[in-house]
């Protein structure tokens, strides 16, 4: 790996997130932004992980800007975090800027070893979670 562009790299953090007016507050309408190229690092192997990131909101009055969220999202690229860490990181980072009526996360990472994870979180804390299968 070129370390320049590592040391490059910006750091995960909701700074680089941006949003935009919604223009139908009063109404709710379900956004569901997916991102199925999501990448991070295992904090023991240092393997890189993948998972498919399904986001679904109901925005109050702003809706996140999709490149800004790329980026944000892209900027996990070389971080060493577990899986259920950097799921509700991004929960709360996106929470805390957007401030939507209703946010769940859908992580579902790649097989691995034999075994993979689905994490999903909800805000309000829990609201709306599936059964357990």
């Amino acid at each position: 790996m070129n370390t320049l562009n590592a040391n490059l790299a910006p750091k995960p953090s909701q700074d680089i997130l941006e949003t935009f007016d919604n223009q139908f507050p009063k109404r709710d309408y379900l956004i569901e932004i997916v991102c199925p190229e999501f990448t991070s690092v295992c904090p023991k192997t240092g393997q890189p992980d993948f998972g498919v990131l399904t986001f679904r909101y109901i925005a109050n009055t702003r809706c996140v800007e999709l490149k800004s969220l790329k980026l944000y999202l892209q900027a996990y690229r070389n971080a060493g975090i577990f899986y259920e860490n950097v799921s509700n990181q991004i929960v709360e980072d996106l929470v805390s800027v957007l401030e939507p009526k209703h946010f769940t996360l859908v992580a579902q990472f790649t097989p691995r070893g034999g075994i993979s994870s689905c994490i999903t979180i909800s805000q309000p804390d829990g609201h709306h979670l599936p059964a357990a299968k």
